[in-house]
């Protein structure tokens, strides 16, 4: 089982990839499914480790790898194609976020003191990237629906999908931010405490 755990992973970090060339050779809803897959993997993954008490340190730094890859990727290619604002700001800050917060694992390693990811079900980092996985894929599900509307459309459920699904993920890229600012700001709360642990 613990294979089947760190496979997934792996899978989420080569779909990561995977999915910058199946959007720069225009293929929307083959895009969509894979990060969807991706996203599934996600929870699945972390679902079966805590059933089976199949958790490891190598587990746990390819899950991390492989969340960061898929959402960062992702998040980078959908301002290429959306080069709006209000998509640009929340991708570049919450991006930030990720380098910050590296920044103090990686200073808090040179001094030999971990700063593990919280393991609360409900922790903000995860609710973030909840947030975050949902976005992308109203982005990507609005790609791929849109590509599919011809002159001779006339089914109104995939104009009502054509309408909601930009709102859907701008409101949730948003969300995602805030929920990546205040978990930022809970991990430098845990790094200052950990800082006094330096001589």
């Amino acid at each position: 089982m613990k294979f089947f755990v760190n496979f997934l992973s792996i899978f989420r970090i080569l779909t990561a990839f995977a999915i910058i060339f199946t959007i720069m050779l225009n293929r929307p809803w083959l895009t969509f499914i894979l990060f969807a897959l991706g996203a599934i993997s996600d929870w699945f993954d972390g679902f079966l480790a805590r059933k089976y008490k199949c958790c490891s340190k190598l587990g746990g730094v390819l899950d991390h790898i492989g969340d960061k890859l898929l959402v960062c990727n992702t998040l980078i290619m959908l301002v290429l194609m959306t080069p709006v604002w209000f998509v640009v700001i929340p991708v570049i800050f919450m991006i930030a976020r990720e380098l910050y917060i590296s920044g103090l694992r990686e200073f808090l390693g040179t001094q030999k003191i971990e700063m593990p990811v919280p393991k609360a079900r409900f922790s903000m980092g995860k609710i973030k990237t909840t947030l975050q996985m949902i976005a992308i894929a109203a982005f990507l599900l609005w790609f791929a629906v849109f590509s599919s509307v011809t002159t001779d459309t006339t089914n109104r459920a995939i104009f009502y999908l054509i309408y909601a699904l930009p709102k859907i993920g701008i409101i949730g890229l948003w969300a995602a931010l805030v929920a990546s600012i205040w978990s930022a700001f809970q991990y430098t709360i845990t790094f200052a405490q950990k800082l006094k642990k330096v001589k």
